[in-house]
């Protein structure tokens, strides 16, 4: 700031239970977008009996990925030019919009544009409240509330599956996104009134249009081609290798675009960044490990350990509950320790070493050692996420908070997708391919025979992903957390 600046008074503090009512309110909104993720699978086969249209029941899902993952960075770079408080009531009421209008779907096609509509909202849901947790507690005590961020997102893994598939079974399939309409109304009332008093870092911006249509048509494609991939069309069709020359194309016209633009979407200084983009790229690496195991280790639970599919949900459980614990623990440490990085570099290396066990006898393996297994992989994931999440928006200025979050979210996102579908591409090939993991029902010897061989190497696959993640991590550098949101703030005033 220059000495001929006109003085900008530094917000005071706010007192704790202010930011009690904030996080609540934010930890509703969360929810809505983290719960909505998991309660709709397993309620699709009646849906699609209802609607009469099985064929095209996978984009209920991916119509709400693809247009979730494609806003992200455009809530977090709206937020740092119009403030988080009104961005984020335009993300829940974009979304309850969405919710009522997939209740009231008559046809397959009304709900998987619905489905849309309501992604444009959650895909801001998430990351705008990461962001504001961000601007109301100091890097240095925010380890604690990040562990809180994660129950909300085991809870509904654990309580989404189930919640959906009763209302599935006793109910109708409309009441899974009617459940959001008070939900969200109670979200909206919150943020209403606890986040009036919410700090002010943003400032006037242009809002790079361009750069926006030139990243979401990328993503878009990208995703695309990860989600037809091996089951609508096989990976070297036109199709598919199509859909990616065209998201590579966007991607280089998006770039040029950042290095031309005079206000560009993501901003140099942010990309740029040395914490930013290792700490991105190593939470792109292990969420979407996390994310590929949570939904292929059921798979082996039903095919290769031989549980039920209730069962198979229960004995996911130590998977989530480790990452919860971990995300604490790191978190909590994060306050306390100089080198706050260990906690995680060795989380990850007792990871990698859990799965490379499964990997070496997927098939020999009694129940309870692979429980103690997918709690230690659980244990070292969960010790990355705060780390990560905290260190990106402790080295970038407040009014950059929200852009910084939101490209963290969104290259998070779309390693999953990447990963997840690599997954697939390892576990379906093994029977033969064309099947969902939803439908690997009756299996004859050899298919079992060669899903055994097929999750040895998606384990030794995920520790990989894990191992890139720890490197990427290593070179993360380690900056001291600021101990005050004030002194944040004061800082950010001056970059």
């Amino acid at each position: 700031m220059s000495a001929h600046s006109p003085a900008v008074a530094v917000p005071a503090p706010l007192d704790h239970a202010t930011v009690r009512s904030i996080i609540i309110g934010i930890m509703l909104a969360m929810l809505l977008a983290a719960l909505d993720q998991t309660i709709v699978a397993t309620a699709l086969p009646t849906i699609g009996q209802e609607l009469g249209d099985v064929e095209h029941l996978s984009w209920v899902v991916s119509a709400y990925l693809l247009a979730a993952t494609a806003v992200t960075p455009l809530y977090g770079k709206f937020s740092d030019i119009h403030g988080r408080r009104i961005t984020l009531l335009v993300s829940i009421s974009v979304f309850i919009i969405g919710s009522v209008a997939c209740a009231l779907a008559p046809t397959m096609l009304a709900l998987i544009l619905a489905r849309a509509l309501q992604g444009l909202g959650g895909g801001g849901l998430i990351s705008l409240a990461q962001t504001i947790i961000a601007d109301v507690v100091s890097p240095k005590e925010r380890g604690r509330y990040q562990g809180y961020i994660a129950s909300v997102f085991v809870t509904s893994s654990v309580v989404g599956p189930v919640l959906g598939g009763l209302i599935a079974d006793h109910l109708h399939w409309s009441v899974i996104f009617w459940i959001n309409l008070p939900l969200g109304l109670g979200a909206f009332w919150m943020v209403w009134g606890a986040l009036r008093r919410l700090p002010r870092h943003d400032r006037r911006h242009r809002l790079d249009v361009l750069g926006a249509v030139l990243m979401v048509g990328a993503t878009v494609a990208a995703m695309l081609a990860l989600t037809w991939g091996g089951t609508r069309y096989p990976w070297d069709s036109a199709e598919i290798l199509g859909l990616f020359a065209g998201s590579l194309v966007l991607w280089v016209l998006f770039a040029a675009r950042l290095l031309t633009a005079a206000e560009p979407l993501i901003p140099l200084a942010v990309m740029s960044n040395q914490v930013v983009g290792t700490g991105t790229a190593a939470a792109f690496c292990v969420m979407g490990s996390f994310i590929g195991l949570s939904i292929y280790v059921p798979v082996y639970l039903e095919s290769v350990v031989g549980l039920s599919a209730s069962n198979s949900g229960l004995a996911l459980m130590p998977l989530m509950a480790g990452t919860v614990t971990g995300a604490n623990i790191a978190g909590r440490f994060m306050a306390r320790m100089t080198h706050y990085k260990r906690t995680p570099l060795v989380g990850l290396v007792i990871a990698a070493a859990a799965l490379v066990g499964l990997a070496a006898y997927p098939d020999g393996l009694p129940l309870w050692v692979v429980e103690v297994a997918l709690a230690a992989v659980g244990l070292g994931l969960g010790t990355v996420l705060p780390v990560t999440t905290i260190s990106i928006q402790n080295a970038v200025a407040m009014h950059q908070l929200g852009t910084a979050t939101g490209c963290m979210n969104f290259f998070r996102s779309l390693g999953s997708a990447i990963v997840v579908a690599g997954f697939g591409a390892i576990v379906l090939s093994a029977i033969g391919g064309g099947r969902s993991p939803e439908t690997l029902g009756a299996l004859t010897p050899a298919m079992r025979e060669g899903l055994v061989g097929a999750f040895h190497w998606m384990f030794l696959a995920a520790a990989a992903g894990l191992a890139l993640g720890f490197v990427w991590l290593l070179l993360m550098e380690e900056r001291p957390l600021r101990s005050g949101a004030a002194q944040h703030a004061k800082e950010a005033l001056v970059e």
